[in-house]
């Protein structure tokens, strides 16, 4: 079986938890600070963390542009929380120096679930798993306000106050989820993205 050398983008954010999940499916999981490390990569993981400190270090280190361009020519990518608020084409509730990657055609509201102590875990359907409920835990989270018409849905928020709000999205390779699959010890939205990675290979 093909192993995909996959990147964490190593910037800030968690990390270390990433590089494990995606090793325990199979991939070479390296961390990704200059641009010649995500030239040696097959698709990339964008972590959990403060989205404009990691969009100010992308510019820092130049790699803002260098990863806009590999995802416009077509590399698998995938975002979790900060991740997720960075692949969007438009976000609300941030700086105005901010940049983010259009990755995927979708508005992103930042914090949108509240502050840190408004931090929780539920249970999702998530399509494309049919074997039970993903546990999801959102820190200080971000959801999806908009959607284009290439983006498919994964899973929304099943109830109370955030009932219908979207938080895991697909667009072709990239996949974006307002929670972090990293730290729950559930590794089937790492394996579906290293899974879109080999496709990809093939």
């Amino acid at each position: 079986m093909t192993k995909p050398v996959i990147g964490v983008l190593a910037l800030q954010g968690d990390v270390r938890e990433h590089v494990a999940a995606l090793t325990e499916c199979g991939a070479q999981a390296i961390g990704v600070r200059r641009v010649a490390e995500l030239d040696s990569v097959d698709g990339l993981v964008i972590p959990g963390g403060e989205s404009t400190t990691i969009s100010r270090l992308l510019e820092v280190f130049e790699l803002l542009e260098p990863v806009r361009r590999r995802l416009r020519d077509g590399m698998p990518a995938f975002g979790s929380c900060a991740g997720m608020i960075l692949l969007a084409s438009k976000v609300l509730d941030t700086r105005p120096d901010a940049q983010h990657l259009s990755g995927i055609d979708m508005t992103v509201r930042r914090n949108a679930f509240g502050r840190q102590v408004d931090s929780f875990e539920t249970d999702l359907k998530f399509a494309g798993l049919d074997d039970g409920p993903v546990r999801a835990v959102f820190i200080r989270a971000p959801w999806v306000e908009e959607v284009g018409p290439e983006v498919e849905v994964l899973a929304s928020v099943p109830e109370g106050p955030a009932a219908g709000r979207i938080v895991a999205v697909r667009q072709g390779a990239v996949l974006a989820t307002s929670f972090h699959p990293e730290v729950s010890g559930d590794l089937r939205v790492h394996r579906m993205f290293v899974d879109t990675v080999r496709e990809r290979l093939a």
